[in-house]
C-alpha cells in the first residue's frame, strides 16, 4: 500500500514539474514574440519623426495632425508595460492613418522621393509587425491554452501564471474596403 502511494506521489510530482516547465516555456515564447514586435515598433517610432518632418516641409499642412502624431508616438514609445503600449499603438496607428489620409490631398508631397522612400520603409515595417504579431498571438494562444486547461490550470494558479492578452491592432498601411452603399449614393 505504501508503495502504491509513493508511486502515485512520484507521478504527481513528475506531472507538476512537467506542467510547470511547459508553462515556463510558453511564457518565455510569449516574451520572445513580444520582443520581436518591440524591435519593429522601435523601427517605426524612429521612422515617424522623419515622415512628420518630410510632411511638415509642405506649407499649409495641418499642424494639429503633425503635433498629435508626434505626441502619440512619444506615448507609445514610453509606455510602461505591454498593455499600455498596445493601447498606445492602437491610437498611434489610427493617427498615422489620419496623417496618410491628409497627405492624399498633396500630390506634390506624394511624388516627393524622400516621402516615397519613407512610405516604402513604413510598409516594410508594417508587414514585419504583422508577421511578428501573428507569431506573438500564436504564442499567447498556446500559453493561454496551457494556463486554462485542466489539470495544468491548477499548476498555473499555484505559481501565478496569468492569462495574456492578444496584440490586436490595425496596421497603418491596412486599407478598409470601401463602403459600397455610401459610394452608390
Amino acid at each position: 500500500m505504501l508503495l502504491i502511494i509513493t508511486v502515485i506521489l512520484i507521478i504527481i510530482a513528475i506531472y507538476i514539474v512537467f506542467a510547470y516547465n511547459r508553462l515556463v516555456r510558453h511564457r518565455n515564447l510569449v516574451a520572445e514574440a513580444w520582443s520581436s514586435i518591440d524591435v519593429q515598433l522601435k523601427r517605426r517610432y524612429n521612422l515617424i519623426p522623419n515622415l512628420v518632418n518630410t510632411v511638415k516641409s509642405y506649407a499649409g499642412f495641418e499642424q494639429d495632425v503633425l503635433e498629435k502624431t508626434t505626441k502619440l508616438r512619444s506615448m507609445a514609445e514610453n509606455a510602461d508595460n505591454m498593455k499600455d503600449q498596445i493601447n498606445a499603438e492602437v491610437e498611434l496607428s489610427a493617427q498615422v492613418k489620419s496623417l496618410l489620409a491628409v497627405v492624399e490631398n498633396y500630390p506634390d508631397l506624394k511624388a516627393n522621393k524622400t516621402y516615397e522612400k519613407l512610405m516604402e520603409t513604413l510598409i516594410e515595417i508594417e508587414n514585419t509587425i504583422q508577421y511578428a504579431r501573428r507569431y506573438f498571438n500564436g504564442s499567447v494562444r498556446d500559453y493561454n491554452i496551457s494556463v486554462e486547461s485542466f489539470p495544468s490550470m491548477i499548476i498555473a494558479n499555484i505559481f501565478n501564471f496569468e492569462h495574456k492578452e492578444y496584440f490586436e491592432i490595425d496596421l497603418i498601411t491596412q486599407r478598409h474596403a470601401p463602403d459600397l452603399k455610401e459610394e452608390m449614393k
